[in-house]
């Protein structure tokens, strides 16, 4: 039973949070509640993520022609955020040593476009046998048949389909811990 908990259960000190192409000018097209419940979650992640002391890579899509990460979410690009021109993040030398530098096994993605660049990144790291746990609610697409189509088929390929707070309590395992106080309280904050 080893296999179900390495790939079902998120290890802190094995993981890392992928924040993909969550740009300014892909705003106007993506489906409103999709992009709103991404905010959301993304938010929480990125918190719970820093909290923990646990490492976070974001990545922009030709930002020259797609504008920067949105404002809400600009922390999950600091100090640094890793351009990429191919829609997989793989596709990128840079994002690879990057993802390499954290030693994680275990990579939690939200983003956008769920079909394009976060489903082609899933594929890809499971691939080269990374745990890729997809967030359901945090990812986004312009219409809503390609994000549930991305989801089923992202977890056809092996993908584990989670939850923003599924994941957040995972990292922490046990109540009573500074890790969980920290988790606990930006979860109460939680508005969808």
């Amino acid at each position: 039973m080893a296999d179900i908990k390495d790939k079902f259960w998120l290890d802190a000190e094995k993981a890392v949070l992928l924040v993909i192409d969550v740009q300014e000018k892909l705003v106007p097209a993506m489906n409103p509640d999709l992009y709103n419940q991404l905010i959301d979650h993304a938010k929480l992640l990125i918190e719970g993520f820093k909290g923990l002391g646990l490492p976070i890579i974001a990545t922009e899509q030709y930002s020259k022609g797609l504008g920067h990460t949105v404002t809400e979410l600009a922390g999950a690009t600091e100090p640094t955020c890793i351009e990429k021109m191919a829609f997989s993040c793989c596709g990128d030398e840079n994002f690879i040593a990057a993802l390499e530098k954290t030693g994680a096994q275990q990579v939690l993605i939200v983003g956008m476009e769920s079909h394009v660049c976060v489903f082609q990144t899933v594929l890809d790291l499971l691939d080269r046998g990374y745990v890729v746990h997809l967030v359901s609610d945090a990812i986004s697409s312009r219409f809503k048949s390609d994000y549930d189509n991305a989801i089923s088929t992202a977890a056809r390929a092996g993908a584990v389909i989670t939850t923003t707070e599924t994941a957040l309590f995972q990292l922490v395992k046990v109540a009573g811990t500074d890790g969980f106080k920290i988790i606990s309280k930006l979860v109460r904050q939680r508005t969808i």
